[in-house]
């Protein structure tokens, strides 16, 4: 190996160990709240990635967002025909047959 990877090995190494005594001696909240920030952040990020990619290409975006609807109608269209779909099992058919015109006794 050479320095240059030991020291890099190293520095990963010590990172993860800080990492670790920090979340260890951080109470549960701030913990919450440090998730809470990152989740917002990649939020924050992804949006402004999404928002560069529209504006270069909206044809895609108009394309994209026109199959994520057929998709949608697609999927709530099947939903319908399954639940209004027969139970499955095993039927047979009983043909009717006209009984004789006398009247009954009571």
């Amino acid at each position: 190996m050479s320095k240059l990877e030991d020291i890099t090995g190293r520095a990963t190494q010590l990172a993860s160990q800080l990492g670790e005594g920090l979340k260890g001696s951080l109470p549960d909240k701030a913990m919450k709240l440090i998730e809470t920030g990152a989740a917002i952040g990649a939020v924050k990020t992804g949006t402004r990635v999404a928002t560069r990619f529209v504006r270069r290409n909206p044809a895609i975006a108009v394309a994209a967002a026109a199959g994520a609807g057929l998709l949608w109608y697609a999927a709530r269209q099947r939903a319908k025909k399954q639940a209004e779909a027969p139970i499955e099992g095993q039927s047979r058919r009983v043909e009717a047959k006209r009984g004789s015109a006398r009247r009954r006794s009571s």
